[in-house]
């Protein structure tokens, strides 16, 4: 019999900042408690992005132990999720050869296309099932092939940059599924490397270790197990939407937008392959149906522009102006590559509405309002493909993570989708990464039972459909 009463500690690492959590379960609810916050940061180095991960090792450390004045004792877990795709390499010794390079470097121009020469498109997706994106590992693997880099020769194991985090926690040296699945070099129906891809291209295959599922208990770091949650934050940002039917669909918002819908087997055929989705891991046998578009990244770039022009928003004060701006006057591609690497996006933004023929928003309030739209117009035309790709109806819309607080964002969504949309929590991630080491503890029966006690936690905001007849006649703009 379990004792139904257990602090795990949820390790939620984004790409700009990460947290430490104490998640705590009496036997009926759920209470979350900050532990420890810290940045993160890509640094150039020798003309190179790459993120400082002893920083990050450091920081995993002090979080373990603040956590121990919190608690009676040692927690009964813990947990590390991060964002996906970017990994480190271990020498034979496993010593890490070099800091993890960010998805964000340029050294992924022209891979996708240096890849796509030696293998057809339709054969990379029939063997991955991932969507196509200059960011994933597979092309930051084929940079190193393609420039004969040293740190293949050297290197003996690749681990992606939770499991990195991970070995050094525990001892072990495995790749987590759902964080697997990001790199397009994994097959989803064997749920291993995609060994016949990855000799092709010639990225030596007995680099990748043994891949587990998400529950999977790798050790212990000082008494306390660790264990795998979906290693993939949005991974476990899914696992922890409170939904209550089979046909939701979720938007992940944050810096990304991950926007999709949960499913019992991947989607891997022409159709697919034809509106660029992907088909990521979950948990407990499920598969993440989904496209990623780029978020509130856009936001956070236009802020940062313009506090060094002199003029400092917060983020409630960005909405508010965009909801005194006039209203479907401009939209964007948030996946235009302009919008990938930091830069002045609001610049970016209006190059974007000349070159597509649109009116120039001017003002900063306009900016901002061109933002919210742009991002509802894309979650409208993604729900519509993965809808026609499965034949599901859609109930209601979770949005989960730090953007389900943009009150506006949320209106806007259901306004262009015509569907409900149920907001929040905002800490889904730090609440999936708990679940899943409170099932693998013995403490919760399975994720049903998880998902009913994140519905009553009472976080979450009803936003009906109002004014969308408005959003039939918008399209997603084209460059001319």
């Amino acid at each position: 019999m379990t004792s139904k009463r257990a602090t795990v500690l949820a390790i939620d690492i984004g790409a700009e900042s990460g947290r430490t959590m104490a998640v705590h379960f009496d036997g009926s609810a759920l209470q979350l408690e900050e532990v420890h916050r810290f940045p993160n940061y890509a640094l150039t180095v020798n003309g190179v992005l790459q993120w400082d991960i002893l920083h990050l090792w450091r920081e995993v450390q002090a979080g373990i132990e603040r956590s121990r004045a919190l608690t009676a004792g040692p927690p009964a877990s813990l947990a590390v999720d991060t964002w996906g795709v970017d990994f480190g390499l271990l020498d034979r010794d496993g010593n890490l050869i070099g800091n993890p390079v960010c998805y964000r470097d340029s050294r992924t121009e022209g891979m996708l296309d240096a890849v796509l020469k030696r293998v057809p498109k339709a054969e990379v997706f029939a063997q991955t099932g991932i969507q196509f994106m200059a960011i994933n590992t597979l092309y930051q693997m084929m940079s190193l092939v393609e420039r004969g880099s040293p740190q293949l020769e050297t290197a003996a194991r690749f681990l992606t940059v939770p499991d990195l985090l991970n070995f050094w926690l525990s001892g072990a040296q495995v790749c987590e599924f759902s964080n697997a699945t990001t790199t397009q070099m994994l097959n989803p129906f064997t749920r291993s490397w995609a060994g016949e891809l990855l000799d092709t291209l010639a990225i030596p295959l007995d680099l990748f270790p043994e891949v587990v599922q998400p529950g999977t208990r790798l050790g212990t770091f000082d008494d306390i197990p660790v264990i795998a949650p979906a290693c993939h934050d949005t991974g476990s940002a899914v696992a922890g939407v409170p939904a209550q039917t089979e046909n939701f669909a979720y938007i992940s918002s944050g810096t990304w937008s991950l926007v999709g819908l949960e499913e019992a087997h991947p989607f891997v055929n022409g159709a697919a392959l034809a509106v660029n989705a992907t088909n990521e891991g979950g948990v407990y046998g499920t598969f993440r149906l989904l496209k990623n578009v780029m978020g509130l990244w856009l936001l956070q770039q236009c802020r940062s522009t313009w506090e060094q022009q002199g003029r400092s928003y917060t983020y409630p004060e960005l909405v508010s102006l965009a909801e005194a701006a006039k209203p479907l006057r401009s939209f964007v591609d948030p996946n235009d590559d302009r919008f990938l690497p930091p830069g002045d996006h609001p610049a970016h933004i209006q190059a974007f509405c000349q070159q597509s023929g649109q009116p120039l928003p001017q003002s900063d309030a306009d900016i901002a309002r061109c933002v919210f739209e742009s991002l509802a117009l894309a979650y409208r035309d993604v729900l519509q493909e993965l809808q026609t790709l499965t034949g599901r109806p859609l109930e209601v819309i979770h949005v989960v993570g730090g953007g389900s607080r943009n009150r506006l964002l949320n209106q806007l969504t259901a306004d262009a989708t015509g569907i409900p949309v149920l907001a929040g929590p905002s800490e889904a991630t730090v609440i999936g990464n708990a679940l899943v080491q409170l099932i693998s503890l013995g403490e919760l029966a399975n994720l049903e039972e998880g998902r009913q006690l994140v519905a009553g936690m009472g976080e979450m905001e009803r936003f009906e459909p109002k004014g969308q007849e408005a959003w039939h006649s918008v399209k997603m703009p084209a460059i001319q």
